[in-house]
């Protein structure tokens, strides 16, 4: 998977010409149409609606009307972190995502090692489903270390008037890289499940394991999206001093 950067718009361009990051980043109600379209506007949020759509073979005015309706329906008091200063956004991605990976990574690890020992015999693709979500959390816990200590405060000096302490475009792009390893590592898990759809037979174990991937998934998508398409673009403009 690789990835394309958010592209932000001219007013006025039309909606099917609008990339989908900037589109989610000005109203996340609009995340969940995505989603149930199986449009990545997280890691691919430099694309635009058009190219989004022919690229998944999707009709574009029937995701356009959709859009439109989710648009009509959001309350106007939802609160948008897209729209926060980025140290108050920084705060918000710790407290909220990165906390939420803290918590439940290691639930759903216990619940994927369990279901891979007791199902994986008779349906093999459980105990991939385990390897990949092994091997993802391990980085995600690496990747959360490496904001925390080293490109969030960096960018925390900028944005209170200092100088970054290293030029901030290498930790970015590792970043990035890692944003797009997390979301191919998501999509594998989403083809193994069936789009995380339990069978019949499944055990209690079975059923809340797939819940907690679903909801780790759209965690993980906005979490993604709020760093590629928001925090990080505008420090391509900035400059370590």
């Amino acid at each position: 998977m690789s990835h394309t950067a958010t592209v932000f718009t001219p007013a006025g361009t039309p909606l099917s010409d609008r990339t989908v990051g900037e589109i989610v980043a000005e109203n996340p109600s609009q995340a969940r149409v995505f989603q149930s379209f199986a449009i990545d506007f997280c890691c691919q949020g430099g694309r635009t609606l058009r190219e989004a759509c022919t690229l998944k073979g999707i009709n574009l005015q029937s995701v356009i009307e959709q859009l439109e309706a989710a648009n009509a329906g959001a309350s106007v008091s939802e609160n948008n972190p897209a729209l926060l200063p980025p140290l108050e956004l920084i705060e918000h991605i710790v407290s909220k995502h990165h906390a939420y990976l803290r918590s439940d990574l290691p639930r759903i690890h216990a619940m994927s090692e369990r279901v891979a020992k007791v199902h994986g015999g008779h349906t093999p693709s459980l105990v991939e489903l385990f390897e990949v979500f092994r091997t993802m959390a391990e980085e995600l816990d690496s990747h959360m270390v490496k904001e925390e200590q080293i490109l969030f405060p960096a960018i925390q000096a900028l944005c209170a008037g200092g100088a970054s302490v290293m030029p901030l475009d290498g930790p970015v792009a590792v970043m990035l890289q890692e944003h797009d390893d997390a979301g191919g590592a998501l999509a594998r898990m989403r083809e193994l499940t069936n789009g995380f759809t339990a069978p019949p037979e499944a055990c209690n174990t079975y059923r809340a394991l797939f819940a907690g991937l679903v909801e780790l998934e759209e965690d993980l998508h906005r979490h993604i999206h709020l760093e590629n398409s928001v925090l990080f673009p505008p420090l391509a403009l900035s400059k370590a001093g």
